[in-house]
């Protein structure tokens, strides 16, 4: 009795069986819905757009307007500006005035230069005067005449200044302009996903207006490792879960894009990704309320064994560069070297070194070794 009572207790574990089934290996990320073919309207040119009167989700023609853009408004002028553009205007009439009374006396020179050119010609015909007085005559009245039109020049530019001056000083006050809108037109039929810019207001040329596309055509993205990105192929099935549905939708990979990023994890990490595109394959009536940008959980199916031999790999251990297990047999741990093949987060599947049917211990400790008496929890 005293022996029987030394002797060591059967250590509590739990236990495991090995059976046979279907092992499935995936690859999880986020991924976000998207548009396939998105088209963002922008401004052609530098103006002033007026009040979008489209709302997100509006179904747009072909060729519709969706935005029109005014020229450029004057700018409101305080009152030194004002002051300053008045007293412009002041001095472009005072100029335009001189320039007139110049264009005057430039005009009277040039009839008096005529009238003598022709008087000094009668008595050059007459034998009265010179052939010197005739041609000096005949300059002068070339030179009054260049001088008139030079003079009339002044006054249309001086007229121009006039204009100018008047024209800031009148816009200013009026404030908007009238002229003609450029019309902005959608390039496609589909709906409006995003307004870019919704309230009337000043726009650059390339300025982002609208967002336009087919939300019943979409496509996932999603940011995959790189390491896990060279495991997949195009045409890899995909399961999209979580996203609002009450079942999975079913996917495949169409594009997987050759050049990767770093991107820093939420753990600071800095992780080498690439973007993998999926088609979803089920039918449109299931998942006709995603939309464009919608989360999405993606599962990569990687690997699928239908009669596959396997574990827990909570069961699974290191002993050297081996993979080990503790088998329960005769109520003792006996350890067993085993071959694994596929493993995904839970399960593994045994290549060799073990049986259907046989019975493994989950998460042994260090109190277990080989041949210590146990029994199952």
């Amino acid at each position: 009795m005293i022996a029987y009572g030394f002797l060591p207790r059967p250590i509590a574990v739990d236990l495991a069986k090995v059976s046979r089934g279907s092992l499935t290996i995936t690859v999880e990320e986020e991924g976000k819905t998207r548009v396939k073919d998105r088209f963002v309207i922008s401004a052609p040119v530098s103006g002033y757009m007026r009040r979008l009167m489209l709302d997100a989700g509006d179904f747009v023609k072909r060729g519709q307007v969706v935005a029109e853009l005014e020229p450029l408004r004057a700018p409101v002028l305080d009152p030194r500006s004002r002051a300053a553009a008045e007293a412009e205007v002041s001095s472009a009439e005072a100029t335009l005035k001189a320039t007139e009374e110049n264009a005057h006396a430039r005009a009277a020179d040039a009839e008096y230069a005529k009238e003598n050119r022709d008087r000094i010609k009668n008595l050059y015909a007459r034998g009265y005067v010179s052939k010197d007085a005739m041609e000096q005559a005949e300059s002068e009245a070339r030179r009054s005449q260049a001088n008139l039109l030079s003079a009339e020049a002044a006054v249309k530019a001086a007229q121009s200044i006039v204009d100018k001056a008047r024209t800031a000083l009148l816009y200013a006050a009026e404030g908007p302009n009238g002229g003609k809108t450029v019309p902005i037109r959608s390039p496609v039929q589909g709906r409006v996903l995003k307004l870019q810019k919704e309230s009337e207001g000043v726009v650059n040329s390339g300025d982002p207006l609208v967002d336009v596309g087919n939300p019943e055509n979409l496509e996932v993205k999603v940011e995959v490792l790189s390491a896990d990105a060279v495991r997949m192929r195009r045409g890899t099935p995909v399961l999209f879960e979580r996203w609002g549905g009450d079942s999975p939708l079913m996917g495949k990979v169409t594009v997987i894009e050759p050049g990767g990023f770093t991107k820093v994890s939420s753990l600071g990490v800095e992780e080498q990704r690439t973007l993998v595109i999926a088609d979803i394959t089920s039918l449109p009536e299931e998942w006709q309320r995603l939309g464009d940008n919608y989360r999405v959980d993606a599962s990569f199916i990687i690997w699928e064994g239908k009669d596959v031999l396997q574990i827990p790999a909570g069961a699974l251990f290191r002993q050297g560069n081996d993979w080990v297990v503790f088998v329960f047999k005769n109520k003792k741990a006996e350890l067993r070297r085993v071959q694994i093949g596929h493993r995904n987060g839970l399960t593994a599947e045994v290549v060799s070194g073990l049986a259907g049917g046989e019975m493994v211990i989950t998460h042994p400790d260090e109190s277990i070794k080989d041949g210590s008496r146990v029994k199952p929890r």
